[in-house]
């Protein structure tokens, strides 16, 4: 079996983490006054990765259009009832330039911030945005070339597309950003690929990220790949990731690349040099409730899955705690992030949030802590910790029927993990809304002969088996609807 490394990623808004941080102490709050005692909390937590979301600049065009918009803003008083136009400071990946920005705190505290980090033995992701810029970004002054640019038959025949832009040079007619389904986001710009002054000057803007961070996350990364671009623009236009991945590493070795993907193209975006790839596809068949395709899905080689980034919410989702009702919420989780690949947290999973903030907005709304989530999660958290869990072999599991005609055996999910101290763990989850049995093939070739002592570290079960009888006919499972297990296993 191959040997993996499963790190752990958590993902804050950091806007709304300072917003809530200035109300605490009363003063403007930015990146200096997050306190040591909350890093070594996350680092305590057994988090690899934090990914500050919003850190650079952002401006006033966008600003204006997020508060002027009438469907962002059903939206956001949606979540917060008492909305005020402060509370709405522009999308964070409607970017004016990639430099901290000011309200934060400027570089110069991010740089304090991520050596506190380094101490606690935290990396730093932080955003990358290659599809678009904000509207008054200097490149719409110096470089109007840049962007994708429309007639003003295109702005008539689709405004929600165009705009006209006012520049030093006379009015432009500029595309929105937008990906090949949906219209345009009104309060960004698009970049032309097909000029590869362009693919130079973002390499160079990933540069200097790279000097800021340990990685970053790629928003809608597919979006610039050749065939999506020209599908979307009608411009072709040149490979970007390779050389920029390539580029970026020389000077930065180990710098890690995380792309928010979909359309089935997170293998092709791995090859391009991703270190993670968004994997929405397992999120989507947990969510939609059948163990098969789920099972089906980790039947992918190790290569794809060590790279996946498997999550249960972020700031584009809806909150698990909407989507999966609690005891499938829970079995859900099991699967996930007990699962190779990067664990994927979000700020406020935890605690069971249930709104989600778009991320034009600085400010969340005041909820209750869903104390049994938070339970499980604090249980999940200390499992994840275990070194066989982290940097072990992973094996997806057979699950046979208990008797001729049972069909129940296809709602079990079953992996073992076993460490590089040969330790031995077993997960399993009825992936079901009814009770379900199975025997389930166990991958050990010791344990015949032996006593062993089966420990849910999860719960407060403990069974005792028979080495040959778990050798020779597997273990018998009877479990309840979105029942689990995490068994550690040890010689009696």
């Amino acid at each position: 079996m191959q040997p993996i490394h499963a790190p752990s990623l958590y993902q804050i808004n950091t806007r709304v983490w300072l917003t809530e941080l200035s109300r605490a102490l009363g003063k403007h709050a930015t990146l200096d006054d997050i306190a040591d005692a909350e890093l070594d909390r996350m680092a305590g937590l057994g988090f690899d990765w934090v990914w500050l979301l919003s850190v650079w600049q952002t401006g006033p065009a966008a600003r204006a259009i997020s508060r002027a918009n009438p469907q962002w803003g059903r939206e956001f008083a949606e979540t917060l009832p008492d909305l005020a136009d402060e509370d709405i400071a522009g999308s964070g990946f409607a970017i004016q330039g990639y430099t901290v920005h000011r309200d934060l705190g400027g570089p110069e505290a991010l740089a304090r911030l991520r050596q506190r980090l380094q101490q606690r033995g935290l990396k730093l992701m932080l955003d990358f945005v290659p599809n678009h810029m904000a509207p008054d970004h200097p490149w719409v002054e110096e470089h109007p070339d840049f962007f994708v640019r429309g007639s003003e038959e295109d702005l008539a025949r689709e405004p929600q597309n165009y705009r006209r832009v006012q520049t030093g040079n006379g009015p432009l007619v500029l595309a929105y950003g937008r990906d090949p389904y949906f219209d345009g986001w009104p309060d960004t710009l698009q970049l032309n690929y097909g000029n590869l002054a362009v693919q130079q000057a973002m390499i160079g803007e990933l540069e200097r990220i790279a000097l800021q961070c340990d990685g970053v996350r790629c928003d809608m990364a597919m979006l610039i790949l050749p065939e999506i671009f020209a599908r979307t623009w009608g411009i072709a236009a040149p490979p970007f990731w390779p050389t920029a991945t390539q580029r970026v590493r020389e000077r930065m070795p180990g710098f890690c690349f995380m792309a928010e993907v979909y359309w089935d193209l997170e293998w092709e975006l791995q090859k391009q040099g991703f270190d993670y790839t968004y994997d929405k596809r397992l999120y989507d068949r947990l969510r939609d409730r059948h163990a098969r395709p789920v099972r089906e899905h980790f039947l992918a080689g190790l290569d794809f899955q060590n790279k996946s980034a498997r999550f249960l919410e972020n700031h584009d989702e809806p909150r698990a705690a909407v989507t999966f009702p609690p005891e499938m919420h829970e079995a859900a989780a099991i699967v996930t992030f007990l699962s190779p690949g990067l664990r994927f947290f979000h700020q406020g999973q935890f605690e069971g949030r249930t709104k989600r903030i778009s991320p034009h907005l600085v400010r969340a709304p005041v909820e209750p802590v869903d104390q049994r989530l938070a339970r499980f999660y604090e249980r999940l958290l200390t499992v994840l910790r275990q070194p066989a869990l982290r940097d072990g072999c992973w094996q997806l599991l057979a699950c046979d029927p208990a008797w001729d005609g049972n069909w129940t055996a296809d709602s079990f999910l079953a992996f073992s993990w076993t460490g590089p101290d040969g330790t031995k763990w077993l997960v399993v989850v009825n992936y079901a809304d009814h009770r379900s049995q199975c025997y389930l093939t166990m991958v050990w070739p010791d344990l015949a002969g032996r006593g062993w002592r089966l420990r849910d570290c999860m719960g407060t079960d403990l069974y005792e088996r028979d080495g040959e009888e778990l050798a020779t006919r597997g273990l018998y499972l009877d479990m309840p609807a979105w029942g689990y297990h995490v068994f550690e296993i040890v010689q009696r």
